[in-house]
């Protein structure tokens, strides 16, 4: 599995985009807009593709 860290393109919270890499935890990201720490971390594959 690879150590790169995935980029999110905005908060989830509140939507701004002024986001960096918190040095606290591995993965985290900081909102500098709404002050708040976040994750992005991917669970896995669906084991069967989804029915429309």
């Amino acid at each position: 599995m690879s150590d790169a860290r995935s980029t999110p393109l905005y908060c989830p919270y509140c939507g701004e985009e002024d986001l960096y890499p918190n040095e606290a935890s591995h993965g985290a990201w900081e909102c500098h807009a709404c002050t708040r720490v976040f994750t992005v971390k991917f669970n896995g594959l669906l084991s069967k593709g989804v029915n429309r």
